[in-house]
């Protein structure tokens, strides 16, 4: 799994690429949270180059956007595709968080 990371404006963008399973979702984990600042409430995840997300990587989704949801943030998913889309839409996650064809659109959301 690739991770980068970089500010924008209004929010963190983080872009996932390759495979989010048992063995790589701490890392992410650990990005998320050192991504986050004290001031940084609204974290876009780009999984535009993301080819697998296990219960492990939705587990740190899910996390993340509780996190961001107590401190009044919010939790943004960009560039979902292919088999990563349908766990998304099969597991109902799609109905709680915000999902947008690219990265650039949810960004012009915040």
């Amino acid at each position: 799994m690739k991770l980068t990371t970089r500010e924008e404006e209004s929010a963190v963008v983080i872009a996932v690429a390759g495979r989010i399973d048992a063995t790589t979702a701490p890392m992410l984990e650990q990005c998320v949270e050192e991504s986050m600042g004290e001031n940084r409430n609204i974290l876009v995840l780009n999984m535009a180059e993301l080819g697998y997300i296990s219960s492990a990587g939705l587990r740190v989704v899910l996390q993340a956007a509780k996190d961001l949801k107590a401190r009044q943030g919010d939790l943004l998913l960009a560039g979902l595709q292919g088999s990563v889309k349908d766990i998304f839409e099969m597991s109902g996650f799609l109905s709680i968080f915000k999902s947008f064809d690219t990265e650039e659109a949810a960004l012009e959301q915040v």
